[in-house]
């Protein structure tokens, strides 16, 4: 299984450079950076990375566009937590008599929601996970807001300067380890939304 799931991030890996160098990579890249922060597997630094080496004086553009995707993204996994709770994890709730604990779970996440999701933000840990679990708990949106933009902001700025300050041994670093980074990328993955399931 991790043999294929590899692949299958090595084949979107490829298919993302060959997107980022077409004319209109920053459409690709605002789709990209939306969708990665609800559904979709891959973070938007495989975009960045070779964009900014391209045109490394748009390096400050590209990471602005990222993060503004990326928060509009979040509020979708946000309304994706919000609308699906009743339908589909209320019920597996019951059904484990577990609500209550859910219950207390959502008292934590709205004490410390902010650090939660700016944690998520910043790490390579699935971001989806977070912006979905915090339209399910309704954690306030002006507080998702702030954290998602600073953690998002922070993230791709400091991908864009490290790569305008180092250039191609970034580049050279992240296709030597995809393999690594792939599989502790599903481990994440699992293991978030193993974490939601028991909380």
């Amino acid at each position: 299984m991790l043999k294929y799931f590899h692949h299958l991030v090595q084949k979107t890996y490829d298919i993302m450079l060959d997107l980022s160098a077409k004319p209109n990579a920053m459409l690709f890249l605002f789709l990209v950076a939306f969708a990665e922060s609800s559904f979709f597997p891959i973070p938007p630094d495989v975009m960045i990375i070779p964009m900014v080496l391209a045109t490394p004086n748009k390096a400050w553009h590209i990471a602005s566009l990222a993060t503004i995707a990326s928060v509009l993204g979040g509020y979708f996994g946000y309304g994706i937590g919000v609308f699906a709770f009743d339908l589909i994890a209320k019920p597996i709730l019951e059904f484990y008599n577990a609500l209550e604990q859910f219950h207390q779970f959502e008292d934590y996440y709205h004490q410390y929601g902010a650090w939660i999701v700016f944690g998520a933000g910043i790490t390579p840990f699935p971001y989806k996970i977070i912006t979905i679990a915090s339209g399910v708990v309704h954690l306030d949106l002006f507080v998702f807001t702030v954290a998602s933009v600073l953690a998002r902001g922070m993230r791709f700025f400091l991908v864009a300067w490290l790569l305008k300050k180092y250039g191609p041994p970034m580049k050279i670093f992240i296709e030597k380890h995809l393999g690594i980074l792939s599989v502790i990328f599903l481990l994440l993955l699992i293991g978030g939304f193993a974490a939601l399931k028991y909380l």
